[in-house]
């Protein structure tokens, strides 16, 4: 069982967060089962080293990247990094902290990570002006929201971090997480917005107020120029305490703006653990396309599309 994993990285390129892709492979499969761009591992989904603590996963000073998150297997684990971008990694450290036992219990279930993101999320509507004309809008079965994770099989949600970039002005956080267990037809859990989802409250405290925080088990470790076009979140949220469990489907998803009004750049990865080794991923957007640009969108208190 894999305990630890400890990463530090001296690259030319100051994209390497976003281009250097860790994939881990269970029990001998072709397929991965963790596929993720290395700094959204670990939290810095936006592409820029900040230091924070919770329970999985850390940045230590400088620029030391630590998970926590325990990963069993039975036969072999093999853990990858590739570089794809065409400059140079000068240096790349890891540390990894196994142990091999005489046994693991039936029932144990194997650890998954995996990356998607909308660059931006597409819009239900473009002539709004502020949150509360979008709040005429109605969304009761989540088609057009954002997904952090499907899967099939038997397994529970552990959590997800989550990089958004404003394209548009004012709070970008109304939208509500919506999950579905073992019915893909409606969402068992909904949510009352984005903050509440990461267990903080009001904004974060406004659009010249907020306050970064970084606790055990959620955070919005990183606010930068929030509430405005080229605003910057980083956030995460764990289920150690009340894990989401399925017996042969989920669907993690959250609204982008009420009723999925906005169209915000998100770079997201879900974390969580299923009976079989799961690798119908989708594919992994090009290198290029992961690195956060602010994006023109139609819509108020943004650039508009030519």
């Amino acid at each position: 069982m894999i305990s630890h994993i400890w990463f530090t990285i001296a690259a030319d390129s100051s994209n390497h967060l976003k281009e250097v892709v860790i994939r881990i492979y269970w029990d001998g499969n072709a397929k991965p089962s963790v596929e993720v761009p290395v700094g959204d591992f670990f939290g810095l989904n936006l592409g820029q080293y900040f230091v924070y603590q919770s329970a999985f996963l850390n940045c230590s000073s400088v620029k030391a990247l630590n998970c926590y998150f325990a990963m069993p297997f039975r036969k072999s684990a093999r853990i990858t990094a590739t570089n794809e971008s065409s400059r140079h990694i000068g240096a790349f450290y890891s540390n990894i902290d196994y142990q091999i036992v005489p046994a693991l219990p039936d029932e144990t279930l194997y650890f998954h990570a995996q990356y998607r993101q909308a660059a931006p999320n597409k819009p239900t509507m473009n002539d709004w002006r502020s949150n509360g004309d979008a709040d005429k809008l109605k969304n009761l079965d989540g088609k057009e929201n954002y997904v952090f994770v499907e899967t099939r099989g038997r397994g529970h949600l552990m959590g997800v971090t989550l990089g958004v970039l404003q394209n548009q002005d004012f709070w970008m956080g109304e939208g509500d997480d919506m999950v579905f267990v073992d019915d893909e037809s409606q969402p068992i859990i909904t949510g009352t917005g984005m903050e509440d989802y990461f267990n903080g409250a009001w904004d974060f405290g406004g659009r010249d107020t907020a306050v970064p925080f970084a606790h055990l088990y959620n955070g919005a470790p990183l606010i930068v120029a929030g509430e405005r076009p080229g605003g910057r979140y980083c956030l995460y949220r764990w289920h150690a305490d009340n894990p989401i469990t399925f017996t042969k489907y989920l669907k993690h998803t959250i609204e982008h703006g009420h009723a999925d009004h906005r169209a915000d750049n998100y770079f997201s990865v879900a974390y969580w653990y299923q009976a079989a080794p799961y690798t119908d991923f989708p594919a992994l957007p090009p290198a290029e396309s992961r690195i956060p640009r602010l994006k023109a969108v139609p819509g108020p208190g943004g650039a508009e599309p030519a």
